[in-house]
């Protein structure tokens, strides 16, 4: 599918069909585009279009380059981030001459967000460099709000651990939820943190462009703006991380706690059932001659005696706190 925009006082206006209106195009966006559509678009502006195995390359050389006065730049964007599954898909970027192209096979929201506000309110978009920095704006804001959403989850993880001794301790299928919901959070970090290190290259080779190009100083600022922002955004997902695996480890240790509990309970039976065992296992020889078989107290005597040896041993160990 293709949507163009012109631009109208800084702001984005959409145009039906490629090329109808006749006005100067600012902004070409391609969703899982044909060959048709893509054969249109480089026919239109003089560019090859990188298909979908191009646009996977991992090569920084492949996804950053400069041709024929175009330049192409790649990154790894997030859809569906608000649960903890988003689908991460390359997005090219393509800058000829004064026309953004772009290139996607999914939907990131930012995509849906920036050229409805971008409509209603002056973004600086009368170039198709503005257009690329608004919309590279807007896609990490977007950015910052998924981290902001995640930090917010991992905190209500980290009181759920942590929570005060007087209430209800979790056992072990709370734990491992806890550890499921700890893994999908990491996950989720971690594919925001591949995202911004590729928006990072991004604005650095947008930014050594327009140096060059000698463009606009207001723009040239905007883009060290974002450059700094994606540093920060990268630096708060790396907080988080470490935040993850502070959890995952006190998560672990609350498991080994509960099995520790769990075999000290079967240390301290053991050991309190073990001087009755012995007592019995005395009484239960065949000898011959035993006084306290023929004892009319003699019973009695021997459960009292084990009764006792079992009772010590548990008062002593009550007494030293490790019960």
């Amino acid at each position: 599918m293709i949507t163009e925009y012109v631009a109208d006082g800084g702001r984005l206006v959409v145009q039906p069909g490629l090329g109808a209106s006749g006005a100067r195009i600012v902004w070409i966006d391609l969703l899982d585009p044909d060959r048709d559509e893509e054969a249109r678009v480089e026919q239109q502006l003089g560019i090859n279009v990188p298909t979908r195995e191009d646009m996977e390359e991992i090569e920084i050389s492949s996804r950053l380059f400069s041709e024929d006065g175009a330049l192409f730049m790649t990154a790894i964007l997030p859809s569906q981030a608000d649960g903890d599954d988003p689908e991460l898909l390359p997005v090219t970027f393509v800058l000829s001459k004064d026309t953004l192209v772009t290139i996607r096979y999914h939907r990131p929201r930012a995509f849906e967000t920036f050229p409805a506000r971008a409509a209603k309110v002056s973004m600086g978009c009368d170039t198709g460099e503005g257009v690329l920095v608004a919309l590279l704006e807007a896609i990490v804001d977007r950015l910052a709000d998924i981290l902001e959403h995640d930090g917010r989850e991992i905190d209500g993880i980290s009181r759920r651990i942590f929570r005060k001794s007087e209430e209800k301790v979790m056992k072990g299928a709370d734990l491992q939820d806890v550890i499921e919901a700890i893994g999908r959070k990491g996950d989720l970090t971690s594919n925001i943190r591949d995202s911004l290190v590729t928006l990072e290259r991004v604005a650095g080779f947008l930014g050594q462009q327009t140096l060059q190009k000698k463009s606009p100083r207001d723009l040239r600022e905007r883009i060290k703006t974002l450059s700094r922002d994606i540093r920060s955004l990268a630096d708060h997902a790396s907080f988080l991380s470490q935040k993850i695996t502070f959890l995952l480890d006190a998560t672990l240790g609350l498991i080994n706690i509960e099995q520790n509990a769990i075999i000290k309970i079967f240390s301290v039976a053991a050991v309190v059932f073990l001087p009755p065992t012995l007592i019995a296992s005395i009484y239960g020889m065949n000898f011959e001659h035993m006084p306290e078989l023929e004892w009319l107290l003699g019973y009695p005597f021997a459960i009292g005696l084990m009764i006792v040896s079992a009772i010590l041993p548990f008062v002593y160990f009550k007494r030293r706190g490790w019960l």
